[in-house]
Parts: structure tokens; C-alpha cells; sequence
């Protein structure tokens, strides 16, 4: 039987460590935990000889994680979200319904509204033990991937192939490829005169090589904070934009969606998961349920 060592981190170490970054400081995090401060300071200090790098830069301000301090948080909240699953599952084992327990999914703003809710619908009937929590992230930077790869998420439903690689060590798979179109206000006679309205999250690798090569795409005009701001903007006249089947889901009739042709560009959607979370009976019963909502022929 294998014995723990002097640089093993404990369960309620790794707690702590999880706690600073959440309350940025030393005090909060005791007082979130019901313990002392000193008890903080002190399983903090006994965390970095363990590990033998600083995790916390001190100061009035309170603690922020160094570098070495951020990858020890991510899996401390990786480690915890495991063993949370493993008492969810054994439980489930014994009543002979292993998928049960929370299930954390992060997701960008047209996943989350036009993807999600039937997913979720069938995956209550089927699983009513399952506690789905959907977070809406931003896919910019790390984006909704990044929030698997901190623990702070089961799995992400993610655009595959952007300009931003994913981190080593995650697992993702495709769904299905969405195509971009053209939308612009009912009626007008001459679309691509039109400003261009963008938004931040519509800038991926996967549609740069076309836009470079579109003379006729100006550069935009007015920037939106996400795409339905795009499509009210659109839908009110103030100019065209270039968008993916999932951000056009639902659109009004005030709108008209053009397709851009056989060269259109495209948008790989999938999920990002852990190798362990990816056996987790709650990821693979959510999988399953999105597997089944790709339309027949869109998969990937």
C-alpha cells in the first residue's frame, strides 16, 4: 500500500491554495475555510517547502499567485474536482446510477443559448441526478477551454483550430462545423456597401486567410461587446456583419442572412475536457447528449 510523503499536499493544503487565489487574500481565504489566519499563513508556508517555489507575492494589497503558484492552484483545483467525483460516482455505483453529482460547463454566448438548453433538457430525463452549472465565457484568449485547464470547469464547449493553442494535456474533440454567412437589414439593396459590425470574439485563425482575401470587407466600424449586440446593431440598419450559424440562430425578420459560397469560412465547435473528467460518467453522459443534438451531416 502506497504511503504518503513529507511532499504530499493534502486535501485541505490544496483548499487553502484555492481559496487565496478566489479571495486574494490571506484573511478572506481563512475566513471562507472557518480557520485562522495563522493557520493559512502556516499551511501556505508548509505548501512552498513542499514544492520548493513561493505560490503567493504577499503585500498590502493582498496575495496574488506567481507563476509557479498559478499551475499549483489550477491542479489543486483539478486534484479537488477529482475527488469530489470520485465520492459522487462510488455513491452512484452503489445505488446503481454512477452519473450523478455537479457537472461544470463552461461555454461561449451562442453555445450557451442555441446549443445548450435541449442538451441539458435531455440530459435531465435521462439523468436527474446530474446538477448541470453552465458558466458563460468569453471566447477570447484562453476562453472557455482555459476554464478547464484552471479546474474551474468539467467541460468547455470551445471553437476548435483559433488563433490561441490550446494547453498541452487537455482532451477535445469536434462536433460540428458551423459556416459563417452574411446579415444585413431587410430590404437594403447593396448589403456589401454596408460598415462592418464585429465583435472581439470573432477574430479566429480559422477565418482570417478568407477575410484577408474579401476586398470587399471594410474594416469595422463599430465593435460590439458580443453577437447579440451585433445582430440588434445589424438589425437596426447601422451596418452588415459576418457571422457564424449559431450567433444567427433565433435571428429576427427584420434580418437577412446571405450565404458567402463554397469558399465561405467555417467554425470547428467541439469540447475541451480532462483526460480523467473525460471517464467521469457526468462528462460522458453530457457528450453522448451532445453528440445526438449534431444535426445529421454536420458532425466532424
Amino acid at each position: 500500500m502506497a504511503r504518503t510523503t513529507d511532499s504530499d499536499l493534502a486535501p485541505h493544503e490544496l483548499r487553502v491554495l484555492v481559496a487565496i487565489a478566489d479571495t486574494g487574500a490571506f484573511s478572506a481565504a481563512a475566513g471562507a475555510l472557518g480557520l485562522t489566519q495563522s493557520a493559512v499563513s502556516h499551511s501556505v508556508r508548509g505548501s512552498e517547502r513542499k514544492i520548493g517555489a513561493v505560490l503567493f507575492e504577499r503585500g498590502r494589497g493582498g496575495a496574488r499567485p506567481t507563476p509557479a503558484g498559478q499551475r499549483a492552484v489550477a491542479h489543486a483545483r483539478r486534484v479537488l474536482r477529482l475527488l469530489d467525483v470520485l465520492t459522487a460516482e462510488a455513491r452512484g455505483a452503489a445505488r446503481s446510477d454512477a452519473a450523478r453529482g455537479q457537472l461544470r460547463i463552461a461555454a461561449f454566448r451562442s453555445a450557451a443559448l442555441h446549443l445548450l438548453p435541449p442538451v441539458l433538457e435531455r440530459l435531465r430525463a435521462r439523468h436527474p441526478w446530474i446538477e448541470p452549472r453552465v458558466r458563460i465565457v468569453r471566447e477570447v484568449g484562453r476562453g472557455t477551454a482555459g476554464e478547464v485547464a484552471d479546474g474551474k470547469a468539467d467541460l468547455a464547449l470551445a471553437t476548435l483550430g483559433g488563433s490561441v493553442a490550446l494547453e498541452p494535456g487537455l482532451v477535445t474533440s469536434g462536433l460540428f462545423e458551423e459556416p459563417y454567412a452574411l446579415v444585413h437589414a431587410a430590404g437594403h439593396v447593396a448589403p456589401r456597401s454596408l460598415p462592418l459590425v464585429d465583435w472581439a470574439e470573432n477574430c479566429g485563425s480559422y477565418t482570417r486567410d478568407w477575410w484577408t482575401a474579401q476586398d470587399w470587407i471594410p474594416e469595422a466600424t463599430v465593435v460590439a461587446e458580443d453577437d447579440g449586440a451585433v445582430l440588434s446593431l445589424v438589425s437596426a440598419g447601422h451596418g452588415m456583419a459576418i457571422m457564424p450559424a449559431l450567433s444567427l440562430s433565433g435571428a429576427p425578420d427584420s434580418v437577412r442572412i446571405t450565404e458567402l459560397g463554397p469558399t465561405r469560412p467555417t467554425r470547428r465547435v467541439g469540447y475541451v475536457t480532462t483526460p480523467e473528467l473525460a471517464r467521469s460518467a457526468v462528462v460522458r453522459a453530457l457528450v453522448r447528449e451532445l453528440r445526438a443534438a449534431v444535426p445529421q451531416g454536420a458532425g466532424v
